[in-house]
C-alpha cells in the first residue's frame, strides 16, 4: 500500500474525523469513536462498517479503504482488503484485493473505479481471492494517451493475470468491466473459468451512418478542463439505479466524490471518452464483427440485467441469449445499471449459486 503523505486524527466529543492526503487525492472518513478505534486496531473491518452505514467518507474512497492500515500501524482485519500497485501490461495498476480460495477478478464499468464492487468484493472474500482493480485510465490506474478499445482492455487483463501469477480466474464485470470480461473469453478462453456479466455494455446497433463523423472525433479534446459539479455528478448517478432511494446517500455522496475527483484529471477523461468513443464504434457484423466473435465464448456464462436499466435497452439481453444459447440469463425486477449496488444481496446470491455451483446428488 501506497502510504498517505499527510495523516491526522480530530477528536470532537464521541466522534472522530480521520483525514488523509496522497498527492492530489484526500479522504475524510467520519464516525463515532468506539467504531473507529476498532477498525484502527484491527478489530473491525473498516469496509464493512462502511456498507453499514457505520462511517461516512467524503472524497477519495479509493484512499479511504487504505486508511485502516495507515492510521492504524500496519494492523488490518482479516477480512479489509489490500491495497497495492503492479505494472500490467505497461500500465501503473492500482487495485483491491482480499480472501484466499479461487481467484475472482472484479471488472468496473465506464467512469467508475474498483470501488464500485466494494459489496461483491467484502461478499466473496469470505471463501475467495477477490482482486478489483482500476481499469486503465480509470482511478488510480495509469492513464496513457491510447485507444482504450476492447482489444487493448482484454489484452490488458491477461498481462495483469501473468504479472500477478494466476492461471485462470472467474470473471465478473460490470458495464464496460462485463464487455471486457467477454473479449477476454473470446482471446484467451484458456484463462477463464466461467463469467459472470452484470447489465454488460451493449453494441450500437443504430446510426452506424455516423461512423466516420465519429472517428473524426479526437478523444484528446476531453484533455481540455471540463468542469465537473458534485451536484451533475449525483444527478447522473441517481439516473443508473431504478430506486435512487433504495441507495443510502453516504454511499452515493461518496461515489458522486470519487467520480469528480478523477475527472478532474485530464488523462482520465481522454481515456473516458476514448472508451465511449470505442464502444459506438466497434463493428456489430462480419467476420471479425462483435457478433461473430461472441459464438465463440466457450466459457458458462451467466448474465444479469435490470428491467429498468437506463443504458441497456431489453433487445440487447435477448439478442444476447440468441448468440449464447447455453448462457444463463436473470432479469432483476426493479433494478437499474448497476446490480451489484442496487441489489446486492440478489446479484451476490446469483454470483455465488453460478461460481459455486452445489453439485448434484
Amino acid at each position: 500500500m501506497a502510504s498517505a503523505s499527510a495523516l491526522a486524527i480530530e477528536v470532537h466529543g464521541h466522534s472522530w474525523i480521520l483525514r488523509a492526503r496522497q498527492g492530489r487525492s484526500s479522504a475524510e472518513v467520519t464516525g463515532d469513536a468506539d467504531t473507529l478505534a476498532a477498525i484502527l486496531d484491527g478489530r473491525r473491518p473498516g469496509l464493512k462498517a462502511f456498507l453499514d452505514g457505520h462511517i461516512h467518507v467524503r472524497g477519495s474512497l479509493a484512499l479511504a479503504v487504505q486508511l485502516e492500515t495507515a492510521f492504524g500501524n500496519g494492523h488490518r482485519h482479516r477480512r479489509s482488503p489490500r491495497a497495492d500497485r503492479i505494472r500490467a501490461g505497461g500500465v501503473d495498476t492500482f487495485y483491491l484485493e482480499a480472501g484466499t480460495g479461487t481467484p475472482i477478478l472484479l471488472l468496473h464499468g465506464l467512469g467508475g473505479t474498483n470501488v464500485s464492487f466494494l459489496p461483491t468484493l467484502w461478499d466473496l472474500s469470505t471463501d475467495h481471492h477477490v482482486i478489483a482493480p482500476d481499469l486503465p485510465g480509470h482511478g488510480d490506474s495509469g492513464k496513457p494517451i491510447r485507444r482504450y478499445d476492447a482489444s487493448f482492455y482484454g489484452d490488458w487483463v491477461v498481462a495483469l493475470l501473468n504479472t500477478l501469477g494466476l492461471d485462470r480466474v472467474h470473471l465478473v464485470g460490470n458495464s464496460l468491466g462485463a464487455r471486457v470480461a467477454l473479449e477476454v473469453a473470446m482471446k484467451a478462453p484458456e484463462r477463464v473459468d466461467r463469467l459472470v456479466l452484470l447489465a454488460a455494455a451493449p453494441i450500437v446497433h443504430r446510426l452506424r451512418q455516423l461512423v466516420p463523423l465519429v472517428r473524426l472525433l479526437r478523444p484528446e479534446l476531453a484533455a481540455i478542463p471540463i468542469p465537473m459539479l458534485r451536484a451533475e455528478a449525483l444527478f447522473a448517478l441517481r439516473g443508473l439505479f431504478a430506486k435512487p432511494s433504495r441507495m443510502p446517500d453516504e454511499w452515493l455522496e461518496a461515489a458522486a466524490d470519487e467520480f469528480v475527483r478523477v475527472f478532474r484529471d485530464p488523462g482520465a477523461r481522454v481515456a473516458f471518452f476514448s472508451s465511449l468513443r470505442e464502444i459506438y464504434l466497434e463493428e456489430p457484423h462480419g467476420d471479425l464483427g462483435y457478433w461473430n466473435r461472441l459464438q465463440s465464448v466457450s466459457a458458462p456464462a451467466l448474465f444479469v440485467w435490470g428491467d429498468h436499466d437506463p443504458l441497456v435497452p431489453p433487445a440487447h439481453g435477448r439478442a444476447i441469449a440468441a448468440a449464447l444459447p447455453h448462457s444463463r440469463s436473470v432479469v432483476l425486477k426493479d433494478c437499474g445499471h448497476v446490480p451489484q449496488y442496487e441489489l446486492p444481496e440478489a446479484t451476490n446470491r446469483l454470483i455465488r449459486d453460478f461460481l459455486d455451483p452445489k453439485p448434484l446428488h
